[in-house]
């Protein structure tokens, strides 16, 4: 997972959502990504994607049995029915997403039993790191945004808008 954290703080200099992702095959990375779909002006340009991608492409093969993909974040419905389609064995990710995670968050499509492939899930490994990665990451665009606001400023709960 570190290695994704790594992915992911490249994302995030290039001004993406810091979102990184590790395809490992037999305890070898064979590919690696973060998101992107800003710079490439795609919207699957997302870090299991841009990672599946590199690995099939590596392995001549859209299919990536026995592989294991780190990702720091809970896959989207779209990044998990491409890891299902490549037939990934095991997806490990970070940080829940409550707004579009399906792997539990919102939905979940590795447990959705009428599909033919499933994936083993590992959730919530270094969860506290990748989420507060997001949260600075989000905290610091909108201290760009609205540079007039007081940057200490919290809102009650704590939560900082």
């Amino acid at each position: 997972m570190r290695l994704a954290l790594d992915q992911a703080h490249n994302a995030w200099l290039l001004g993406e959502v810091p979102v990184g992702a590790v395809l490992v095959r037999e305890g070898r990375v064979i590919a690696t990504g973060y998101n992107r779909p800003i710079g490439d002006s795609d919207p699957t340009a997302h870090a299991e994607i841009v990672a599946l991608r590199q690995g099939a492409a590596l392995a001549g093969n859209y299919r990536l049995p026995g592989c294991t993909l780190y990702v720091t974040l809970e896959p989207c419905a779209m990044c998990a029915m491409a890891l299902l389609h490549a037939r990934v064995q095991r997806v490990v990710f970070g940080a829940r997403d409550p707004k579009t995670g399906a792997a539990g968050s919102v939905i979940d499509l590795f447990a959705e039993s009428r599909l033919n492939h499933h994936c083993q899930l590992s959730a919530e490994v270094e969860a506290q790191a990748c989420a507060a990665l997001l949260q600075e990451f989000f905290r610091a665009r909108r201290r760009q945004s609205r540079p007039d606001r007081d940057a200490d400023a919290s809102e009650p709960g704590g939560i900082r808008r």
